[in-house]
């Protein structure tokens, strides 16, 4: 495989880009086949800088629901890349999620970094969001245990990675979260906070991902119909990256739950720049089950009964339990799934590619990655 369509560091393309006006397309590939060589196309004919990436949950040493362990992702993102010939991509682990914080799970975390490492990751995301403390009295208080196991971690990947540059994305605010009031909205208090106690620690992220107002995968009303996605805090998010750079941080922002969001909203409405990753993940699973649905119908039947048959709930639309569960069926159907024909394979890149392109488009990422390329020159001369 050619050395030069290998993964750049996510910290490298985070500061060539940091304030261009400019969002990164980060993908969660959770179906490989085609979807990576049509991403990839629209990367290279258009020289944007992207990221591919999967969550701890779609991808761990035991292949999470997606199949793939970090090893097996790293390989064909390497490969779809050197097929295609674009040389300006991170690999990223994306929501390496801390639940309880138990040493335990802290030591299976670092296990799994440890593979994500020695796979050639380059850039990583720590989510101890959920250990956010409502017996807190302020604000410190509350994120202290996100902090010590964030820090812990960051400094886990330098040990392991040596030298080596490397992206690190974090998280305060839980994504989605929801209470008697609604949905849980990170405060730009919270968030210089969290960032103050990170670097005093030592820990330097270059992104952070808050809860404003977005959810992940598809969205559906009350009674079931699929909606788009326009919850999302742009107000909020502007003043959370005001106040970060008040405070010097260099730190921007990381926006997940993007499917479904109407791309003239991104292009127009976007804070391009104050966010500077943005998270596309059950947009690439939606495509894959509509080629199935015409390509390979006996196939695309069985994952539907299958999710049906085990997340059906009283009250819940087939529509929307499929579209919330039909994840899980990936790896119970992988084998099938992978067994696609050609002219299958062919309409999924050709849809991943038309994908890419609108989303590129809408981020304003067109020739960002000739802007990494000048920044990786000036560091090897430096």
């Amino acid at each position: 495989m050619g050395e030069r369509f290998k993964p750049v560091s996510g910290r490298a393309i985070f500061s060539a880009l940091k304030d261009r006006g400019v969002i990164v397309l980060a993908c969660n590939t959770r179906i490989t086949k085609g979807v990576l060589r049509g991403i990839f196309r629209a990367a290279r004919d258009t020289d944007s800088a992207v990221i591919m990436e999967l969550a701890k949950s779609e991808c761990d040493l035991k292949g999470g629901y997606t199949g793939l362990t970090p090893g097996e992702y790293a390989k064909r993102t390497v490969e779809a890349a050197d097929e295609v010939g674009h040389d300006i991509w991170a690999l990223h682990a994306d929501h390496t999620t801390v639940r309880t914080g138990t040493a335990e799970e802290l030591q299976d975390v670092q296990t799994l970094l440890a593979a994500q490492v020695q796979a050639g990751y380059t850039s990583f995301a720590i989510d101890a969001s959920y250990l956010f403390n409502l017996e807190g009295k302020t604000l410190q208080e509350q994120l202290a245990k996100n902090v010590e196991a964030t820090t812990r971690l960051a400094k886990k990947i330098e040990s392991l990675i040596g030298s080596k540059e490397f992206g690190l994305e974090v998280e305060v605010g839980e994504i989605g979260k929801k209470d008697a009031s609604g949905m849980v909205l990170t405060s730009p208090e919270e968030a210089t906070t969290y960032i103050r106690e990170l670097n005093a620690n030592g820990a330097q992220p270059q992104v952070l991902a808050i809860a404003n107002g977005s959810t992940h995968g598809n969205i559906y009303d009350q009674f079931g119909n699929p909606i788009p996605q326009v919850t999302i805090d742009i107000p909020l998010t502007r003043r959370v990256a005001q106040a970060l750079r008040d405070i010097g941080s260099s730190a921007r922002l990381a926006q997940h739950g993007i499917t479904g969001t109407p791309l003239e909203l991104i292009a127009t409405q976007f804070p391009h720049g104050d966010i500077i990753k943005g998270n596309v993940g059950t947009q690439w699973m939606n495509i894959v089950w509509e080629v199935l649905k015409l390509y390979h119908p006996e196939t695309y039947k069985k994952i539907y009964d299958w999710t049906i048959q085990n997340y059906s709930k009283p009250g819940k639309r087939e529509t929307e339990i499929f579209g919330n569960q039909s994840k899980n069926a990936i790896k119970i159907f992988f084998d099938e799934i992978y067994a696609m024909d050609q002219d299958a394979e062919s309409a999924l890149e050709t849809s991943a590619y038309y994908n890419a392109l609108t989303f590129i488009r809408a981020f304003k990422s067109k020739g960002s990655a000739q802007l990494v390329r000048e920044y990786l020159k000036k560091s090897v001369k430096a």
